[in-house]
C-alpha cells in the first residue's frame, strides 16, 4: 500500500536533516509499501532514527513546539489536571501550566480525537492549551506521576506551602525555624504518605534529595530508581527533620551521616525503615530501605531458579560442612538467596546462627545476630563469638576483609557449613577475589562446596506481554549463545524458531512493562576436578573447561533462557549482564 502523504514528510524531513540516507528513505518505503509497516515503527526498529529526531521532524511538519522532558520533573498537582484515563488513552500529559495557560505533550498531535479530549477537559476547566510535541518514552515516564503519590500529597503540599513558606528574607535552615515547621501537619501528612506509597509500590528505597530548586522524592522499583514526587526546595529541611524525629536522629547534627530506623504499620502490616542521613551541599540527602518486618524468605522457585538449579543447591545445602558463596553486585539478591538456602536447612536438631547487615527477613527458629560496626560487633569479632556458641551453620551477611576471609574458611575447615556472600562479577571471580583476601588455594580447595553468581532482572508484565519482532542483530546475537548452551537446557528451541515477547505497558505495571523481579543465575560447583583446579592457583582456562564439563550456564544463558520463554526481556538480560 502506498505511503501516506504525512509519513511521506516525515521521512523527506529527516532525510533532509540528515538523519537518514537515501538508501534508508528508499528502504523504508518499500516495507511499508510491500508489507504495510508503518514508517515511524520501522524507523526505530532498524535504529535509523531515535525518537526525539522523529518528533522534532513532526514538530517542523505540524508547526508545533517540540518539548524536551528529559531530566524534568513535572508536579503532580499539574498531571492531576488531565485525567489518567484520557492521559493513557490518547496519549497526552501535562507538561506545565502558566496562569490559565496549560502546556501539554501529545506523542500524535495529528490525532484530532486527542486535541479535542484535552480542548474540552481544558474549557470545562477554565484553562487553555498550548500544544506540544512529546516522545512516546518522555510520555511514559511522566505517566509515572499519576501513581506517585494521588490527592492526599497534592493536597497536603498545598496546604502546607500556604502554611510554611518562608518570606524571601527568612532562613528555612535555622534550627529553630524548622523544629516549628515540623510540627505542622502537611508536612507529617508529605511523610506519611510518601511512605506509604513506596510500600503500596513495593518500592526497595526511597531517596529525598535536593535538586536545582526542588526536592526530589525517587523511588527504586525493581531495582530502577523513578521520580514520583518534588516538593518546594523550602520545605526539604522540614521533610528530613521530620524523618530525623520519626529515626530518633539527632536533629542539629547536619555535618555527619546517621543511621536509624522508623517501624510503623501500614496496611495492616510492620514495616521497617532504615534511614541515613548523608551531608550534601547545603543539604541533607536521606535514603529509606523499607524492610517488611514480617516478610518471609521466598522459595527458590519463585526467585526465578530453574529447576535443575534448585536441586543442585538442595544436594549441597544437605552438605555438614563447607562454605556455601552466592556473588554478585549490591542489589542483585545475595541475601534473599541466603536465607532461602537458610530455610531449606531449618529444623529442630541444627543450630543456626546468622551474622547481618541488616537483618532483612526474621526467620522462626535461627538466631540472628545484627552487627554494630560503631561498637566494633563487625563481622570479625562477631564469627569469634557465634563459634562458641555451638553452631551447626553460619551465615555471614558479607566478607569485606581478610580477617572475616579467613575466619570463614576456618570456621568451614572446622565442621561447620558457612553460609556468606562476596562480591564478584561471576561465579569464576570469587576464588580469586578470596585468595586476594589472603585465604591460601589449599584451604579453600578443602572447604568450597559451592559458587553461585546472581543477578535480578525485571519479569514481564504478564498482563500485557505480547509476541515481538526480533531485529537481525538481537537474532545474531541469541543464535550465537544458544549454540553454546548445553542441550539438557535447550529443550525445542533453535536459532531458526526463536520468539521473544515484550510488554508494552498497563495499568497493573505503572506502564513500565515489568512487574517484580526474578534471578539470573550461574552456578558452579565444587567438583573433585574443580578443588585440583582451585589447589593449583585456579588457572582459568582450566576453570572454562571444568564448567564446560559441569554443563554449566552462564548468566548471559540462562537470561537469555529466560527471555525465551517470555519471564523477562532480551533488553533487560543485556542490561544486566553487560561485561
Amino acid at each position: 500500500m502506498p505511503v501516506a502523504t504525512f509519513e511521506q514528510q516525515l521521512l523527506d524531513v529527516l532525510r533532509a536533516d540528515g538523519v537518514i540516507t537515501a538508501d534508508q528513505h528508499g528502504r523504508v518505503v518499500r516495507e511499508a509499501e510491500g508489507n504495510g509497516a508503518v514508517p515511524e515503527d520501522v524507523l526505530l526498529r532498524e535504529k535509523m532514527a531515535t525518537e526525539e529526531a522523529i518528533a522534532k521532524a513532526k514538530s517542523k511538519i505540524l508547526n508545533i513546539p517540540f518539548f524536551d522532558l528529559a531530566g524534568k520533573t513535572v508536579a503532580p498537582q499539574v498531571i492531576a489536571l488531565i485525567p489518567r484515563a484520557t492521559a493513557e488513552s490518547f496519549k497526552v500529559i501535562a507538561v506545565g501550566q502558566e496562569g490559565k495557560t496549560l502546556a501539554v505533550g501529545f506523542v500524535n498531535p495529528a490525532d484530532y480525537r486527542a486535541v479535542e479530549a484535552v480542548d474540552f477537559i481544558a474549557q470545562q476547566q477554565g484553562n487553555g492549551v498550548a500544544y506540544h510535541i512529546i516522545t512516546p518514552s518522555a510520555w511514559k515516564n511522566a505517566l509515572q506521576g499519576y501513581a506517585a503519590v494521588g490527592k492526599d500529597v497534592a493536597a497536603a503540599l498545598e496546604a502546607a506551602a500556604v502554611s510554611f513558606k518562608p518570606a524571601e528574607e527568612e532562613k528555612t535552615t535555622d534550627a529553630g525555624g524548622i523544629e516549628e515547621v515540623i510540627k505542622g501537619a502537611p508536612v507529617s501528612r508529605v511523610v506519611s504518605v510518601v511512605m506509604k506509597a513506596a510500600v503500596d509500590q513495593n518500592a526497595s528505597d526511597i531517596h529525598i534529595e535536593p535538586f536545582g530548586n526542588i526536592s526530589r522524592v525517587r523511588f527504586r522499583v525493581d531495582g530502577v530508581l523513578r521520580t514520583v514526587l518534588t516538593v518546594p526546595l523550602f520545605l526539604h529541611p522540614a521533610v528530613v527533620s521530620r524523618i530525623k524525629v520519626l529515626a530518633s536522629l539527632k536533629l542539629d547534627e547536619t555535618r555527619i551521616p546517621q543511621d536509624g530506623r522508623i517501624r510503623q504499620e501500614v496496611n495492616g502490616k510492620p514495616i521497617d525503615f532504615r534511614v541515613s542521613t548523608l551531608p550534601v551541599i547545603d543539604q541533607e540527602k536521606v535514603v529509606m530501605r523499607i524492610l517488611a518486618a514480617d516478610a518471609v524468605a521466598p522459595t527458590l522457585d519463585a526467585l526465578g531458579y530453574r529447576p535443575e538449579h534448585v536441586a543442585m543447591v538442595r544436594e549441597q545445602v544437605k552438605r555438614p560442612h563447607g562454605l556455601f558463596l552466592v556473588t554478585g553486585p549490591t542489589g542483585s539478591g545475595k541475601s534473599t538467596t541466603l536465607y532461602t538456602a537458610l530455610s531449606l536447612r531449618n529444623e529442630e536438631g541444627i543450630n543456626i546462627v546468622t551474622l547481618e547487615d541488616p537483618i532483612e527477613y526474621y526467620i522462626r527458629g535461627v538466631n540472628q545476630s545484627q552487627i554494630r560496626p560503631e561498637i566494633n560487633y563487625s563481622f570479625a569479632t562477631g564469627l569469634r563469638s557465634i563459634l562458641r556458641q555451638d553452631p551447626n551453620i553460619v551465615m555471614v551477611g558479607e566478607i569485606r576483609d581478610r580477617e572475616t576471609a579467613e575466619l570463614v574458611v576456618h570456621a568451614a575447615l572446622t565442621g561447620h557449613l558457612i553460609f556468606t556472600t562476596i562480591h564478584t562479577n561471576d561465579s569464576f571471580g570469587a576464588v580469586p577475589r578470596l585468595i586476594d583476601l589472603g585465604c591460601e588455594p589449599f584451604l579453600l580447595a578443602a572447604t568450597l562446596n559451592m559458587v553461585i553468581a546472581q543477578r535480578l532482572a525485571r519479569k514481564s508484565c504478564p498482563h500485557c506481554r505480547a509476541a515481538a519482532e526480533v531485529p537481525p542483530e538481537v537474532r545474531e546475537y541469541i543464535a550465537t549463545e544458544l549454540v553454546r548452551i548445553p542441550t539438557r537446557y535447550l529443550g525445542e528451541r533453535t536459532a531458526e524458531k526463536l520468539e521473544l515477547f515484550r510488554s508494552t505497558g498497563c495499568n497493573r505495571c505503572n506502564n513500565s512493562g515489568y512487574i517484580g523481579r526474578l534471578a539470573i543465575v550461574e552456578i558452579l560447583v565444587a567438583t573433585d576436578e574443580l578443588k585440583k583446579i582451585v589447589e593449583a592457583g585456579f588457572p582459568l582456562e582450566q576453570v572454562r573447561k571444568e564448567a564446560a564439563r559441569q554443563e554449566m550456564l552462564t548468566l548471559k544463558q540462562d537470561g537469555i533462557l529466560k527471555a525465551l520463554d517470555g519471564l523477562t526481556t532480551i533488553e533487560e538480560v543485556m542490561r544486566i549482564t553487560r561485561e
